[in-house]
């Protein structure tokens, strides 16, 4: 697919009587960018850059509906018939494990997810798939976004990603969204115990036509279940998760209670730290007492 709009552009450009630099210049890059596009090598272009090429090549939004092709393909096999249903799915229904889903992510938070992935070639490939997730959120705020329900493990909650300050932020988001979009959020707790979804995560997606496939994932894997019978049993998983998890008002109690611990942590000196002002308090401390100390007082000489 990059190759194919690689093609497209080199076309375009060409009946446009253009050259490569001064396509750049048009769309404010420079020209072993564009050679890099129509020869499929490098990065792969932005969103906003394919909208640049679109309106400088009077492609009537001809890339612009190319460019999620292009960008699918930097995703496993087993994540993009996935990826295709949930553009289209009118209802999401998502069990997430370990990490805050894609969807509600952060960028920085996302950053710090997609860059453990034993499957990414390099940074290249990492911003890849970080401004594709970061495009797919766009259609929350569509008119056609999707009826979103979400139920939380406790551990997401509790596992600091990219640090405090990133997952506080993150956790700050999650609150907006719930508050702010008809978004639907809820925290399964660790005292409820074993369930039926342990060990990964589990999307339902409900198409326009009324039926479901259903998608579990894990650090590594993913399947997609598309036959009937196999979907309805991991529908009837979720149910019980979500009858399982907190009521939603109770959830964005705990979200706010784990936001506001890793706030007050993050004020807390680190161990270094606090072993940098002992130190300095013991130096002023032994200063004082040989200042208050002064001269030395002879002891007393033994009589005759």
């Amino acid at each position: 697919m990059a190759a194919l709009f690689g093609a497209r552009v080199r076309r375009l450009r060409t009946a446009a009587g253009l050259t490569q630099a001064e396509l750049g210049d048009r769309t404010h890059v420079v020209s072993t960018r564009i050679t890099q596009i129509e020869r499929a090598s490098g990065a792969k272009p932005t969103l906003d850059l394919a909208r640049a090429l679109d309106a400088a090549l009077g492609a009537d939004d001809l890339l612009v509906e190319l460019w999620p092709y292009v960008y699918r393909e930097a995703f496993p096999d087993w994540s993009r018939a996935f990826i295709a249903y949930s553009q289209r799915a009118v209802a999401i229904r998502e069990y997430a494990a370990h990490v805050v889903p894609g969807l509600l992510q952060t960028r920085e938070y996302a950053r710090a997810v997609l860059g453990v992935g034993l499957t990414l070639s390099g940074d290249e490939q990492l911003e890849e798939r970080l401004t594709a997730r970061m495009t797919r959120q766009e259609r929350l705020g569509s008119p056609d976004r999707p009826e979103l329900w979400v139920v939380l493990d406790e551990a997401v909650l509790r596992r600091p990603i990219g640090g405090r300050t990133v997952v506080s932020a993150q956790l700050e988001f999650l609150l907006h969204l719930a508050e702010e979009h008809p978004i639907t959020v809820q925290v399964l707790p660790f005292a409820q115990g074993e369930h039926d979804a342990m060990g990964g995560s589990l999307t339902v997606l409900t198409l326009p036509d009324e039926s479901e496939v259903a998608y579990t994932e894990g650090a590594h894997y993913g399947q997609l279940i598309e036959d009937p019978a196999e979907v309805k049993r991991f529908t009837v998983t979720y149910d019980r998760l979500r009858a399982n998890a907190l009521p939603p008002l109770m959830s964005l109690d705990m979200i706010r209670s784990a936001m506001e611990g890793y706030n007050s942590e993050a004020n807390v000196p680190s161990r270094s730290e606090r072993r940098r002002v002992a130190q300095e308090q013991l130096q002023q401390s032994g200063g004082r007492q040989l200042r208050r100390g002064g001269r030395r007082v002879p002891g007393r000489r033994p009589g005759p």
